[in-house]
C-alpha cells in the first residue's frame, strides 16, 4: 500500500487603484498598468463587458475608451464591439448572459494572456469574473465598479458568481482579479438607493472590526447621506483596505465555515430572494445588520444604547429597515436564510454577531423565536414612524 502527496502554494498579488476619469487623455494609469504588465513582444487583446446601465448614465464611455487606447496601440488591441448587458441582480439571474460573454471571448479571441475588463455594479463584475474564470480555466479579468457598493466591498475581493435556483451566488468561483481600478466620477451619476445602498458594508465591517470607523460613519452619517464626495472617498478607501486586510490574513478562498464579513447577510440573502430581488443587496444587509444587532442585545451582549446607535445611524442615511416580507414566517421564509447559508458554507452553521461596537463573535446557532423578536422589533419602530 503506497500513497502519493503534494502541496504547493499560489501567490496572488493585484492592486485596488483610486482615481478620478480613468479614460481621460491625461490619465495615465491604464496605460502604466498595460506597460507593466507587458511580456516581450506579445500584444494582449482587451474585451470590455459594460453595464448597460452605466452607458446610459455616460454615453460617451464608449467613445472615452476607443479614444484612450487609440493612444496606446502598442500596449494592448482593444477588442473595437463591447459587449453591453444589463445591469442589476438581473444580470446574475440571467444564465444567458454567461453564455453570451463565454461565446464573444471565444469569438474575438481572447487567450490566457488576454483581459476580459467588466465596468459596471458588484452584480455585472461577479458575471463577467466567473464567465472569464470558467473560460479557458481562467482568462485575466479587470475590474472597473462604478457603485459605491462595489468599490468598497465585492469589487475588491476574490469571488465571483451568478445565482441559481434562485439561490444567491449558488455557482461561482475564487479568482482574484489582476488589478480593480476605482473611478470617482462614476459615483456620480448613481441615484440615491444605489449611493446609500454600499455604505451598509463599510457599516458592517465597521461593527465587527473597528469601533472607531464605526464611530466615523456615526458622526458623518448625514454628510454622506448629502452625498458629500470627500467623505464618501474616505469611506470607500477605508472600507476597501479593510476588505482586502481580511482577505491577506484569514481564509480568502472560505475552506471553513466561517465568514465573517458577512454580519447581516444570512437573513440579507434571504431578503433579496424573497423580495424577488427588487430589494438593493445593500439595503438588506442594513436590515440584516438591524436584525442581528438586535438579537445581539437579547442576549445581552450589545447595550440597549449601542444597539440604537446603529439603528439611528442606519436611519439617518436614509435605510428602511424594516420589509414586509421579513414577516413570511414560512417553510420558504426569511428563516430559511440560516439553513441556506449553512449549505452556502458547507460544516456547521457559522453567524457573526456582535459583543460590542467593534468586537464580532461568531455562534453556531440561532433561536427562531429571538429572530421573530427582533423582526417585531423592527416592525413595530417602521410602524410607529409611519403613523
Amino acid at each position: 500500500m503506497s500513497h502519493l502527496q503534494q502541496s504547493f502554494t499560489v501567490k496572488f498579488v493585484y492592486n485596488v487603484f483610486f482615481t478620478g476619469k480613468l479614460f481621460d487623455s491625461t490619465n495615465s494609469l491604464l496605460a502604466d498598468f498595460f506597460t507593466q504588465q507587458a511580456t516581450g513582444d506579445l500584444k494582449k487583446k482587451l474585451l470590455f463587458v459594460v453595464d448597460s446601465g452605466v452607458i446610459d448614465s455616460h454615453p460617451d464611455l464608449s467613445e472615452k475608451i476607443k479614444s484612450y487606447f487609440s493612444h496606446h496601440t502598442n500596449l494592448v488591441e482593444l477588442v473595437p464591439d463591447f459587449l453591453l448587458i444589463p445591469g442589476g441582480e438581473a444580470a446574475k439571474n440571467d444564465p444567458d448572459l454567461v453564455e453570451k460573454i463565454v461565446a464573444a471571448v471565444d469569438t474575438y479571441g481572447i487567450d490566457r494572456h488576454s483581459y476580459v475588463a467588466a465596468i459596471g455594479g458588484g452584480s455585472v463584475l461577479d458575471l463577467v469574473g466567473y464567465a472569464a474564470a470558467i473560460s479557458h480555466r481562467g482568462i485575466r479579468h479587470i475590474r472597473i465598479p462604478t457603485t459605491v457598493l462595489s468599490q468598497n466591498d465585492s469589487g475588491v475581493g476574490v469571488k465571483n458568481g451568478v445565482n441559481y435556483k434562485a439561490k444567491k451566488n449558488f455557482l461561482g468561483t475564487f479568482v482574484p482579479p489582476v488589478a480593480v481600478f476605482n473611478d470617482s466620477e462614476f459615483l456620480q451619476t448613481l441615484d440615491d438607493r444605489d449611493w446609500r445602498a454600499g455604505i451598509s458594508e463599510a457599516i458592517k465591517v465597521a461593527l465587527i472590526k473597528d469601533r472607531a470607523f464605526f464611530e466615523w460613519i456615526e458622526a458623518n452619517a448625514e454628510a454622506l447621506a448629502a452625498r458629500d464626495m470627500t467623505v464618501m472617498s474616505y469611506l470607500i478607501h477605508r472600507c476597501a483596505d479593510m476588505h482586502l486586510q481580511h482577505i491577506a490574513g484569514g481564509d480568502p478562498f472560505e475552506m471553513g465555515s466561517s465568514r465573517p464579513l458577512d454580519f447581516g447577510h444570512w437573513s440579507a440573502h434571504k431578503l433579496e430572494q424573497l423580495t424577488n430581488f427588487e430589494l438593493r443587496h445593500g439595503e438588506a444587509v442594513a436590515i440584516g445588520i438591524a436584525l442581528d444587532s438586535l438579537y445581539s442585545q437579547q442576549l445581552g451582549w450589545l447595550t440597549e444604547a449601542d444597539t440604537n446607535r446603529i439603528l439611528s445611524t442606519l436611519r439617518t442615511l436614509g435605510f428602511s429597515l424594516y420589509q414586509p416580507m421579513l414577516d413570511a414566517d414560512n417553510s420558504a421564509g426569511v428563516l430559511k436564510g440560516l439553513s441556506e447559508f449553512r449549505e452556502h458554507l458547507g460544516g456547521q452553521l457559522t453567524i457573526m454577531l456582535l459583543k460590542g461596537l467593534g468586537h464580532g463573535v461568531e455562534v453556531h446557532e440561532m433561536d427562531a423565536d429571538r429572530i421573530r423578536q427582533a423582526i417585531a422589533t423592527l416592525r413595530e419602530h417602521e410602524l410607529s414612524t409611519t403613523v
